[in-house]
């Protein structure tokens, strides 16, 4: 059996009013040749399809339409939540999918038995079973701590994910005792390396998971969240595929890739790591604004996609024609069919620094996600980190409960 292992799509992701959409789009058509040249047996997604709870109709189509074209294949698929996605609306179809091989777990269950998946041959005899567990909310976790009076959030919160994959684990075993299995995730856990496109109530060292929270039953676990590619706990049987796309200029020099293990014999290989090709350059000038308007000039763009840029210009002393210049410069590239510049700072060693901190150009509070603009208000309080993780953490329930009735 093959099994493909992806995660983070965040269908409808808009990097500083650029669309993702087209670079998506390519993603899937190649992940759709993957499976097929591959063989794929089983494809994982573990959690973030979209980037919004609420994403757009066209949103939806794309992953609808990527469902779709499996249709009568030989692929079963099993989807999990992530923290972006909305619970509700990936359950929904849940009834109707079932019916074309694609198993969804938007949240997680009251019986945990509904979170593991049979994986059968072509003989109706089961020869996988997958523990789906989607991203474990607040509400999921607390519940399942026996008495969290006197414990701080972190801790409540490690305690039920590791109770969440024990008890998992163990129906596994028990249910299926000499069936391999798999277990999904979408969690922050120690170690890992972040980029600036994650933003969610997890990240951080207090709330971060060791790879022992995953009982050694599993043979592979097949993680979500982190947007780079990597292993967690120095494990090859424990990773997160990354997302597929560059979601951040963070990214920009990220190999993105899909992980393929294969099952034989009741045992799983070390996973093959298959690159994405890449369709679209992020790159970053920095320097003079003399020595960033001469790159712009030669600079030649090596994807097919427009590539996005991001400038920094660095003077010594503050000048008002500096960023009057640089508001041209932007302006002046705007319509280039090569390239697009997304991003612009401006940065004065003497007289006012760094005066994107009061205002980055071509950035409206609009366009930033809730969390983001509250994050930024969190930095003008002078309060200790663990006030700072709870109010970060109330803020995300409330934003979800909105984002629901929505």
């Amino acid at each position: 059996m093959k099994i493909l292992h992806t995660a983070d799509w965040h269908i409808g992701k808009v990097l500083h009013k650029q669309s993702l959409a087209e670079e998506m789009n390519l993603f899937l058509a190649w992940l759709l040749d993957i499976i097929e040249s591959e063989e794929i047996d089983l494809l994982l997604v573990s959690g973030d399809i979209f980037d919004v709870a609420n994403p757009a109709v066209k949103d939806r189509k794309v992953y609808y339409n990527f469902l779709s074209k499996l249709i009568g294949g030989n692929t079963q698929i099993i989807i999990t939540g992530g923290n972006h996605d909305s619970i509700s609306l990936l359950d929904a179809p849940q009834e109707i999918l079932e019916h074309i091989n694609v198993a969804v777990i938007g949240g997680a269950r009251d019986n945990l038995e509904d979170e593991i998946i049979e994986v059968k041959n072509q003989d109706g005899i089961v020869e996988l079973v997958v523990a789906a567990v989607p991203f474990l909310r607040d509400k999921d976790l607390r519940s399942t701590v026996e008495s969290s009076e006197g414990k701080d959030r972190s801790t409540v919160l490690k305690e039920g994910i590791r109770k969440h994959y024990a008890e998992v684990g163990q129906l596994c075993t028990s249910l299926y005792s000499d069936v391999p299995s798999i277990a999904m995730g979408h969690l922050y856990a120690q170690g890992v390396s972040t980029s600036d496109s994650e933003r969610d109530i997890h990240i951080g060292n207090a709330a971060a998971v060791e790879s022992t929270v995953f009982p050694p039953t599993f043979g592979y676990v097949a993680l979500g969240h982190i947007h780079r590619p990597q292993m967690i706990g120095g494990s090859e049987m424990i990773r997160y595929s990354g997302s597929p796309i560059a979601l951040s200029f963070s990214e920009k020099s990220d190999n993105k890739c899909v992980l393929i293990v294969e099952l034989a014999h009741g045992k799983f290989s070390t996973p093959k790591v298959v690159d994405i090709p890449k369709k679209r350059a992020l790159t970053k000038f920095s320097g003079t604004y003399d020595a960033v308007r001469s790159k712009l000039e030669s600079y030649e763009p090596e994807f097919d996609l427009v590539s996005f840029v991001e400038i920094e210009v660095m003077e010594e002393d503050f000048s008002s024609i500096v960023l009057a210049n640089v508001e041209d410069l932007v302006a002046e590239y705007s319509a280039h069919p090569r390239f697009r510049i997304l991003k612009s700072r401006t940065q004065f060693k003497n007289g006012a620094n760094d005066t994107s901190d009061l205002f980055e150009q071509g950035v409206n509070v609009e366009d930033l996600h809730p969390s983001e603009v509250f994050g930024k208000r969190l930095q003008t309080e002078t309060i200790d980190d663990e006030k700072r993780i709870f109010l970060k953490s109330a803020f995300q329930e409330i934003l979800e409960d909105v984002l629901q009735k929505e």
